[in-house]
C-alpha cells in the first residue's frame, strides 16, 4: 500500500481539467473507500494554457499540455497526472506509464453557431486551430474561412457570441463534463471522426511506481483502455505531428473491437480512410497494421506529412 499521506494528483488548471481531476479523485476515493482528503489536487500551469494567441502546432505541439506535468511527476512533486487523452503526444517518455483510462464519454463533436454541418457554406468563417477539424470541414465545404480559435470553452463561446466567426466546434465530452449539455448540435461520428483519445480521461504515473499504478488500476475501464491503446498506436505508427490531420475511433463491436481511422490533407481534398477489427490482446498491432495500410494508399504529398 502506498504511503498514508495524500496522493498528489497533478492537472492543468483550466475549468475542464479541474473537473476531470475531481472526477478521477472521486473515482479513487470510491474504489478504495478513502476519505476525500486522501487525494490532493495540484493544479500546474502549462505552456499551452499560457500561450493563447497561436496554434499549438506553431509553438511546440501537444507537449505544451504535458511537459510541465511530466516534470512534476518525474521530480516526485505529484504522484500521478490526469490528462485529456486527445491532448497527449503519441510518443510519451519511457519513465511515464499510462496507468488508467476512465470510462469514455460522448465521442462526438458539437457545432456551435449554426444548426449543423449542413448549414455551413463556402465563405463562412469557422473558428478552430485543430488541423483535423479544419481538414474534415474543408473536405465537406471547400472555401470555408478558418479563424484561429484557442482558449478554454468559455473563451471560445464568447468569441462566437462576439461574431468573430460564424461557427466553431467543441468536443461533446468536455461540454458535458462542464454541465453544458444543451450547447451546440452533436455531429454523428459518420460525418466527423474524432481525434485519437477523444472523450477519454487518461491517468499517468511513474513507470517504476508499482504502488500508485496498482491503486489506479482499480478505476481503469477496460474498454476505454483498449480503445485508447489502439487509437494511440495508430497515431504513433503514422509518425506525423500536430500539423498532420488524423482521426481515429475504436469501439466495442460484439466480442471484439472495431477501429475506424482516416488521414487527410490540410485542405481536406485528399482523405484516406480504413478500418480493422481486433481483440484486447492485439489492439496495438492491429492499429499499426491499419496505419501502414492507409499510409501506403496516400499520395506522396499526403504521405510526406506523416513519414519522415
Amino acid at each position: 500500500m502506498h504511503k498514508a499521506e495524500p496522493l498528489k494528483l497533478g492537472t492543468r488548471g483550466s475549468p475542464l481539467a479541474l473537473v476531470q481531476a475531481r472526477t478521477a479523485a472521486a473515482a479513487l476515493v470510491a474504489a478504495h473507500g478513502w476519505s476525500n482528503d486522501r487525494v490532493e489536487i495540484v493544479p500546474i500551469k502549462t505552456t499551452g494554457d499560457k500561450v493563447q494567441d497561436r496554434p499549438l502546432a506553431e509553438i511546440g505541439g501537444k507537449a505544451l499540455w504535458t511537459k510541465e506535468l511530466d516534470r512534476a511527476l518525474l521530480d516526485g512533486d505529484i504522484d500521478f497526472a490526469v490528462h485529456s487523452a486527445k491532448d497527449m503526444e503519441s510518443i510519451r517518455p519511457d519513465a511515464i506509464a499510462l496507468a488508467a483510462a476512465l470510462p469514455r464519454a460522448d465521442v462526438r463533436e458539437r457545432i456551435i453557431g449554426v444548426s449543423g454541418l449542413d448549414a455551413l457554406t463556402s465563405g463562412m468563417r469557422v473558428g478552430t486551430t485543430s488541423p483535423r477539424r479544419a481538414a474534415q470541414l474543408l473536405a465537406r465545404v471547400p472555401g470555408l474561412g478558418l479563424v484561429p480559435f484557442r482558449g478554454n470553452v468559455a473563451t471560445r463561446l464568447a468569441r462566437i457570441e462576439a461574431g468573430e466567426a460564424d461557427a466553431t466546434l467543441l468536443a461533446s465530452a468536455g461540454l458535458g463534463r462542464l454541465g453544458m449539455h444543451d450547447v451546440g448540435t452533436p455531429i454523428p461520428v459518420e460525418d466527423m471522426l474524432p481525434a485519437p483519445g477523444q472523450a477519454i480521461i487518461a491517468i499517468e504515473a511513474r513507470a517504476n511506481d508499482a504502488d500508485v499504478r496498482g491503486l489506479l488500476a482499480a478505476i481503469s475501464d477496460a474498454d476505454a483502455m483498449t480503445a485508447l491503446i489502439a487509437e494511440r498506436a495508430f497515431a504513433a505508427a503514422l509518425g506525423g505531428s500536430c500539423h498532420s490531420p488524423v482521426a481515429a475511433l475504436a469501439e466495442r463491436d460484439g466480442a471484439g473491437f472495431r477501429l475506424r481511422a482516416e488521414i487527410l490533407g490540410p485542405d481536406g481534398q485528399e482523405r484516406i480512410a480504413g478500418e480493422t477489427r481486433f481483440t484486447e490482446t492485439d489492439a496495438a498491432s492491429a492499429a499499426e497494421t491499419l496505419a501502414k495500410t492507409i499510409i501506403n494508399r496516400a499520395s506522396p504529398a499526403l504521405r510526406s506529412l506523416f513519414v519522415a
